[in-house]
């Protein structure tokens, strides 16, 4: 018996002894810990609700028509200016041809009433010229007139030669008051000639605008990269058929670089500034630790930028710290930085120690 109670004794004293020395082991490491936690709590402003963060923008229809071809693959790298996808422009460059014929006729128009005028100058000319010769020709018979008369009176000339210089005055003035008014008239044809040229020019104008319009149209149906980016999901085929806005592809932005959006609690915030440096850590990239720059601080809270902001006044109003987006600019040039996407989580920790020296 006294044997097996020994046994029993010294096995119970081993398992004491182990787990005593597990349970210090794990009080160490819980004070361990404790301290660090501590020591960041005092030292650094730490969140996880924080992500990585791009421009990207939707590539939009400016014309409507079918998709003709597409020249670009989903997760692509694009450069600037490269052919994303050709919209079919046949009717666009219809359209074109149609307004460079109206612009050829309102010329042909327009030469033509040149043509009126000149043709009509001309005739003024010579209706100057008559009226020249016709005012010449009366005061001959003005003078005629003048001596029968006093030849009449004197007895000199019979009643039938003063009716002839009479009737000889009378058909001169009449054609002097006829080239007058041919003078006229052809100044009014030239006047009235110039008067339609300017509606003609006009027109032209016009429709040279809309030849314009109709250039811009058939170069919308080339839709271009608008920079170095990365496109997205493709959503479209060729043979479909879009509208004007419709959106076709997205693009991520590659020359604006990435940034990343933390959003800290409102009682963090007063050791921050802006062009403080602050350590980034990625999720997808845990032993890499990326620099980054504090750039801005939110106006307001992010509550207040969704789509129905709270409102406090109205029901129970129950106190929550509230979270404030902090823009922050990536400054390390590690190649881990370039497989960075957008939307991947991450970890910002800003010391408070240079928050307050700075």
């Amino acid at each position: 018996m006294n044997k097996q109670h020994n046994t029993y004794t010294t096995t119970d004293k081993l398992i004491t002894k182990i787990t005593t020395w597990i349970a210090g082991v794990i009080a160490i490491a819980l004070c361990i810990w404790g301290i660090i936690t501590i020591f960041n709590l005092f030292k650094y402003e730490e969140t996880d609700d924080a992500q990585v963060e791009e421009y990207i923008n939707p590539i939009t229809a400016r014309v409507s028509g079918f998709i003709k071809e597409i020249r670009y693959d989903e997760n692509q790298d694009v450069k600037k200016g490269d052919t994303l996808l050709i919209i079919d422009n046949q009717e666009y460059a219809l359209q074109q041809q149609e307004a460079q014929a109206g612009i050829q006729i309102g010329k042909d128009q327009a030469a033509a009433l040149q043509s009126n005028v000149a043709t009509a100058d001309k005739i003024a000319k010579v209706s100057s010229a008559q009226i020249t010769a016709t005012k010449a020709k009366l005061l001959r018979q003005q003078q005629e007139f003048a001596r029968y008369q006093k030849l009449f009176d004197a007895e000199s000339a019979t009643k039938q030669q003063m009716e002839n210089v009479q009737a000889a005055l009378n058909v001169a003035q009449s054609d002097y008051q006829a080239a007058l008014d041919n003078y006229q008239a052809a100044l009014s044809k030239v006047n009235d000639n110039k008067s339609q040229i300017s509606p003609v020019l006009s027109e032209i104008k016009r429709r040279e605008l809309i030849l314009k319009r109709n250039k811009l149209d058939v170069s919308y149906t080339v839709i271009t990269a608008p920079y170095d980016g990365k496109m997205g999901k493709r959503t479209i085929q060729p043979g479909q058929q879009i509208q004007l806005g419709q959106t076709l592809a997205f693009i991520v932005d590659k020359e604006t670089g990435k940034w990343v959006v933390a959003n800290f609690k409102e009682t963090q915030l007063h050791n921050m500034h802006i062009g403080e440096t602050v350590a980034i850590t990625i999720d997808a990239y845990p032993d890499v630790p990326i620099k980054g720059k504090i750039l801005s601080l939110s106006p307001a809270t992010g509550s207040r930028f969704s789509l129905l902001p709270p409102d406090n006044a109205t029901g129970n109003f129950v106190k929550i710290a509230q979270r404030v987006p902090v823009k922050i600019k990536i400054t390390d040039d590690s190649p881990v930085v370039t497989q960075l996407s957008a939307g991947m989580n991450a970890s910002v920790s800003v010391n408070k120690n240079s928050a307050s020296n700075d």
